[in-house]
C-alpha cells in the first residue's frame, strides 16, 4: 500500500476514535454535498464533524440531516448553501450560534427531550433573521422571495427594514419578495405544508448514508492502484464520500472503491441510480 491509502486509513480511524462533543455532525444525508473548510471543499459523509465557519453546499436531489450538539437537528434540501458559526465552549449544554442559509430550503427542530436546554440561535434566510426558541421552523431563502413558515412553537422574524413579526400559531408564514416590502403574515394550506416539508425530508424508501449503515455501493474493484485513486478523486470531487479498501490476494493487491452507510441493499440500490448517471460507472451493493 502506499503513504496515500495509509494516511486516508488514518483519518478515518481518528474520526471514529475522537473524543467530545463537536458543535454540529453530520447524521445523514443524500449525496451529492460538500463541506468547505477554509480553502478545502470535501464530500459530506455520516459523522463528519461540523466546525465554527464551515460552509455546507446540497447538490441536485440532496439532503442534509443535521445533529447539533445540544440535541436539535437541521434538515437541508437541494441546491442549499449554509454557513455554521459557533461560539460556544460546551455546545452540548449551552448552544450559542447562528446559522447562515444563503439559498435553498432547511427545517430547525428541537425534540421535545431538550426543548428546555439553554441556547442562543438565530437563523438568517436570505434577508430574513429568526430568533430560535424551543420549536419547529421551515424556511427557503431564493433569489426572488425569502419564506418563513412556523410549524410548531414560536420564533421572531425580523425583516431587513428591522420590522418585527411574530409567528406562534402553527402554519403562520412570513413571505418577503425581494423586490419589495415584506407581506403581511399569512397561513399556508395542508397543501403548502406538505409540499415544503418534503423539500427537507428523506424519503424512508430513498438511498440515504446514515452513520450506523452496514451496505455499501462498490464502484470499482481494480487492481491498478492509479485507476482507482482516478475513480475515488472523481466520485469525492463529484460530492459522493468514497473510501478505498485495499485487499490482499494471491496476485497482490486489489483496491475496492465504496460508497458506505446504507441500512440495507435496497437503499444501496435505490442510489445506485444517481451514481451511475453522474459518475458513468457501474456499481453494486455489497456488505
Amino acid at each position: 500500500m502506499t503513504l496515500r491509502f495509509c494516511f486516508a486509513l488514518v483519518v478515518c480511524l481518528c474520526s471514529l476514535l475522537a473524543n467530545g462533543a463537536p458543535p454540529a455532525v453530520v447524521d445523514a444525508l443524500q449525496a451529492p454535498a460538500w463541506r468547505v473548510r477554509g480553502e478545502t471543499t470535501e464530500p459530506l459523509y455520516p459523522g463528519m464533524e461540523i466546525a465554527n465557519g464551515d460552509r455546507l453546499k446540497t447538490g441536485n436531489g440532496s439532503r442534509v440531516y443535521l445533529k447539533l450538539a445540544e440535541g436539535s437537528t437541521v434538515k437541508f434540501g437541494e441546491s442549499a448553501q449554509m454557513t455554521f458559526h459557533t461560539r460556544s465552549k460546551k455546545p452540548e449544554s449551552f448552544f450559542r450560534g447562528a446559522l447562515d442559509v444563503a439559498a435553498g430550503a432547511f427545517r430547525f427542530t428541537t425534540a421535545a427531550a431538550v426543548k428546555l436546554r439553554h441556547r442562543e440561535l438565530s437563523i438568517r434566510v436570505g434577508t430574513a433573521t429568526i430568533g430560535i426558541r424551543g420549536t419547529d421552523v421551515w424556511g427557503r431563502a431564493r433569489a426572488d422571495e425569502d419564506l418563513v413558515m412556523l410549524i410548531e412553537g414560536q420564533v421572531e422574524v425580523k425583516a431587513p427594514d428591522g420590522t418585527l413579526f411574530d409567528l406562534h400559531e402553527p402554519m403562520t408564514t412570513y413571505l418577503a419578495p425581494r423586490a419589495r416590502a415584506p407581506q403581511s403574515l399569512v397561513m399556508a394550506t395542508p397543501a403548502e405544508f406538505a409540499a415544503r416539508a418534503a423539500e427537507t425530508e428523506i424519503a424512508p424508501a430513498e438511498g440515504a448514508l446514515r452513520r450506523r449503515g452496514a451496505w455499501s455501493l462498490r464502484l470499482g474493484d481494480v487492481a491498478d492502484e492509479g485507476v482507482a485513486l482516478a475513480i475515488y478523486d472523481r466520485a469525492r470531487t463529484a460530492g459522493f464520500p468514497v473510501r478505498i479498501r485495499p485487499l490482499a490476494g494471491d496476485g497482490g493487491w486489489t483496491y475496492e472503491v465504496l460508497l458506505s452507510g446504507f441500512a440495507d441493499k435496497a437503499r444501496a440500490e435505490r442510489a445506485a441510480d444517481g451514481v451511475r448517471r453522474t459518475l458513468g460507472l457501474d456499481v453494486l451493493p455489497t456488505l
